[in-house]
């Protein structure tokens, strides 16, 4: 039975929270927040995706621990497993405390503020007793595994094209307010789609990005495009900018030598196949979200005492680096190289 502690009930701790109550291999032995109205369950955080922060606090067994103070998390001998869902600039600090402690780190994308945090953060999970992981949940989500694993066989030849588009209303709160905090969408909400890129076709040589700043002083709304030998056009669009009232939606069109492959989480049947010569398709998409299949896959890792492989540290790291690039090409309005 492994036992863990989630830190931070917002959105993505609430999240990680109802997934742990839902597995037969896991006890949940704290939760911990300096919010003491998020700590009792008498405020609770809504989530943009239907199925996010589904769990009640109130709810919990009196056996859970609640705390207000990460030091009664952070090295406690009944917690083998830390989940981190604090604030992006938050987690160099505490990432680093939970891996110097020994204990196994689950942290919530993005990894660091910055290319730099996310280094040392990199560099410490090498040297530490405990695994790590970081919740890069796209990797795992029904329909985005599927594409993962339509490019990697080439069923339908090679990749022509790739465009990715992540929009929705802005989340509100001091934190998503402040740029220097959250670092806008492009690392808050694009990030997602920058490390699917990533995780499909390895580090782009160069990115060219356009986006403005709307609510905070950081890219509200991005449009990115990645440059690779391997593949003539890959487009990412991501933003938090659209009036109050826009639903939440995510969506690809990848357009292959034989087939275009469309996902859009709005259909009632978001992935359609139209393949060369035949009748498009529309494969059943499990429901089950990203987040239950990626804390599934960490805590086999823990299991088994092996190290993730389909989400590792320098992914991520690597991911902050991309992301670190499209800023600059925002601010400065040139394509950015990217050193390999």
């Amino acid at each position: 039975m492994i036992r863990v502690g989630v830190v931070g009930l917002g959105m993505m701790g609430l999240t990680h929270l109802n997934v742990y109550r839902s597995l037969p291999n896991v006890s949940i032995a704290a939760i911990c927040d300096a919010d003491p109205d998020r700590l009792s369950g008498k405020v609770s955080a809504a989530g943009n995706v239907e199925g996010q922060a589904q769990a009640s606090v109130a709810s919990l067994s009196a056996d859970v621990r609640r705390c207000s103070d990460l030091r009664e998390v952070i090295g406690a001998e009944d917690i083998d497993l830390v989940d981190i869902c604090l604030p992006t600039h938050l987690h160099l600090r505490f990432g680093k405390a939970v891996l110097e402690a020994g204990q196994h780190l689950m942290m919530e994308k993005p990894l660091a503020r910055n290319a730099a945090d996310a280094a040392e953060l990199a560099a410490a999970a090498e040297s530490a007793k405990g695994l790590s992981f970081v919740g890069h949940c796209l990797r795992f989500w029904p329909g985005w595994a599927w594409l993962k694993e339509a490019v990697d066989d080439r069923r339908y030849g090679s990749v022509c094209s790739a465009t990715f588009r992540r929009v929705v209303d802005h989340p509100k709160g001091a934190f998503y307010d402040n740029g220097d905090l959250c670092g806008g969408a492009l690392l808050d909400l694009h990030v997602h789609d920058t490390d699917f890129v990533q995780y499909l076709f390895g580090m782009p040589k160069a990115v060219t990005s356009f986006g403005y700043s709307k609510i905070t002083n950081e890219a509200d709304h991005v449009v990115t495009r990645y440059q690779f030998d391997s593949v003539p056009l890959v487009v990412a669009e991501g933003g938090w900018a659209m009036t109050d009232g826009f639903t939440f939606n995510m969506c690809y069109t990848i357009n292959f030598e034989n087939a275009t492959a469309d996902f859009d989480l709005s259909r009632d049947k978001p992935l359609a196949i139209y393949e060369q010569g035949k009748t498009p398709e529309y494969p059943e998409v499990e429901s089950k979200m990203g987040y239950d299949y990626e804390i599934e896959y960490f805590l086999e890792c823990i299991e088994q005492q092996r190290q993730p492989t389909i989400v590792t540290m320098q992914d991520a790291l690597n991911t902050i680096r991309i992301v670190d690039a499209e800023a600059e090409s925002v601010k400065t309005g040139k394509t950015v190289t990217i050193e390999a």
